[in-house]
């Protein structure tokens, strides 16, 4: 039986499991502004990361301290590590040859923060050339004039990372029992999601793309294979969703019974979602949640018919 939820949900604090309450109202801004900073730290690797397939030179990792780029290459030789600590809340942004500069995570605009970050590499001699326009959001203001997204509520990214270090921690679980070729599990900083992909190993069509401010070719090579994909996104919700979708989607995907019974299928989205607020008021939030994974992920499979290893059960 699925795990009942409280009749209430209990006070935001965090819980001693490490799945806090997030209501997306209570921080949205401060969600936004976040968001556009790491698309600033993002883009550097982006410039300096050897491609890999299905782009995942690019994205962030979750550390016990918060984000990081992991060390990227340089053209000077020298290589770099940017850090956004969500603990204590700086930036940091240090190389091989033991340099470092360091700033502080705090109400900000865009703009300023841009400007520091682009100071600091300068300072370290790593500087590189970045786009100055947001992906994959709907109004994109140039990094150096967003005056716009200025607020950093410490206590509620502090929770949001700890969400992120609950869900990395089951995603690599269900990542694990997979046989076939998966992602890492890994921090887009486009879309603001924590995700995991299977691939059947099979080729997609190409992907139609229409991402706000993304360039469709972009999407052509994220998808250029079937997948099943999941992960976690600080949205679409009262605090968050899980979500879960295959690519191309396969006939009668949509009407899958998938567990627990608090999961649905969002026609706007064109994903099973599955609300955050659930799994952390749930008896066993990492199995609830891995039930939810798992479920969601033999859907694609049978609908998919996907072949051979791919296909096997997890």
């Amino acid at each position: 039986m699925d795990a009942p939820g409280p009749a209430s949900s209990p006070a935001v604090g965090p819980r001693p499991d490490g799945w806090p309450a997030l209501p997306v109202a209570g921080w949205q801004e401060t969600r936004d502004t976040l968001h556009l900073w790491t698309q600033v730290v993002g883009k550097v690797r982006l410039a300096l990361a050897p491609p890999v397939n299905h782009w995942w030179q690019v994205p962030l990792y979750v550390t016990a301290r918060g984000l990081t780029t992991s060390l990227m290459p340089h053209p000077s030789g020298l290589g770099l590590e940017v850090v956004l600590d969500l603990t204590d809340h700086h930036l940091l942004v240090q190389t091989t040859d033991g340099a470092t500069r360091r700033m502080a995570l705090e109400p900000r605009s865009v703009a300023d923060f841009h400007a520091e970050f682009r100071s600091s590499l300068r300072d370290l001699g790593v500087d590189v050339p970045i786009s100055r326009t947001p992906v994959e959001v709907a109004e994109a203001i140039p990094f150096d004039e967003d005056d716009t997204h200025d607020s950093y509520d410490a206590d509620a990214v502090h929770r949001f990372w700890t969400s992120l270090v609950s869900s990395h921690r089951v995603l690599s679980e269900f990542r694990s029992r997979f046989r076939g070729k998966a992602s890492p599990v890994h921090f887009f900083w486009g879309a603001f999601d924590l995700a995991t992909t299977r691939f059947s190993g099979r080729a997609a069509a190409p992907h139609p793309g229409g991402v706000p401010n993304c360039p469709d070719w972009v999407m052509t090579e994220a998808y250029s294979e079937e997948v099943s994909s999941c992960g976690y996104w600080p949205g679409g919700a009262s605090e968050g969703v899980f979500y879960a979708y295959a690519y191309p989607e396969p006939v009668e995907y949509r009407q899958s019974a998938v567990e627990p019974a608090a999961a649905t299928f969002d026609d706007a989205l064109g994903e099973f979602v599955l609300p955050y607020a659930d799994v952390r008021a749930a008896a066993d939030p990492d199995g609830y949640l891995l039930r939810f994974l798992t479920s969601a992920h033999e859907a694609a499979v049978a609908t998919a018919h996907w072949p051979g290893p791919a296909g096997s059960p997890v």
